[in-house]
């Protein structure tokens, strides 16, 4: 179930049989020359939907823009400070606790996302304690990240070894060939990728990684890979969301 495709009476109805939602958050940012720039929003989204189904759980909207003010010197990225994604976070959590939500699945597909979440599930539970909602002392959140789940770090070692990288990586162009093949590009790779700088401001960023890339080699992506990673993650995550509602 989506929850931009129900209507209120139905959200009503889910909620007298379950106080859990899945949240999609992901970037939308540079992924090299060959991966789309909603890569790591897209990937959240498709696996949530795939939990969602599994689960017969409820998903959220995607929360389409994330932290990737490192990524702001390539044309199309969009940041949010952390600030912001603490706010906007902390606002579709409060949000939804007052609905009557209580257990909060987050499906992250940017690394960029963590820290920054972590600090907003801190917040959140202060705030809401802080308005005495019903139920508010009940209110949990998770972090999943889709491409660290077991299954899916195992797979993309077992395809591309170190050319896996940390960013533009062949696993997750591969999951977006799989659920966008008219989006599938081709372009020229430099076989000298950058890897092992640390992450400041943009401009240093584009410096040290000009083309986008962080040690990966995403022409080793194929759509079947994505498919495999698809299935992998969503069945993982889907166990993982069960064991988080009964964790109480």
């Amino acid at each position: 179930m989506l929850l931009h495709l129900t209507t209120w009476p139905e959200v009503e109805a889910y909620l007298e049989r379950s106080r859990g939602i899945v949240i999609p958050i992901g970037s939308t940012e540079q992924h090299g020359p060959t991966g789309v720039i909603g890569t790591d929003a897209m990937c959240a989204e498709a696996i949530a939907r795939g939990v969602g189904d599994a689960t017969e759980a409820l998903v959220a909207p995607t929360i389409n823009v994330g932290m990737a003010l490192h990524h702001t010197s390539f044309p199309g990225t969009i940041s949010l400070r952390p600030s912001t994604l603490m706010l906007v976070v902390r606002d579709y959590l409060t949000s939804l606790t007052k609905a009557g939500f209580t257990h909060f699945f987050f499906i992250n597909g940017h690394g960029g996302n963590i820290a920054t979440l972590k600090a907003t599930f801190a917040e959140t539970y202060s705030a809401i304690a802080e308005l005495n909602l019903p139920h508010g002392d009940r209110v949990r959140c998770r972090l999943s990240n889709w491409f660290t789940c077991h299954r899916v770090y195992q797979l993309a070692k077992e395809l591309y070894g170190s050319q896996e990288g940390s960013h533009a990586t062949p696993s997750e162009i591969a999951l977006t060939q799989y659920l966008y093949a008219e989006a599938i590009k081709d372009a020229p790779l430099d076989p000298q990728v950058a890897s092992g700088y640390p992450i400041y401001g943009p401009a240093d960023f584009r410096r040290h990684y000009p083309d986008g890339r962080m040690g990966s080699n995403p022409a080793l992506a194929r759509p079947e890979h994505g498919q495999k990673f698809y299935e992998l993650a969503v069945k993982e995550l889907a166990e993982a969301y069960r064991e988080f509602l009964q964790g109480d």
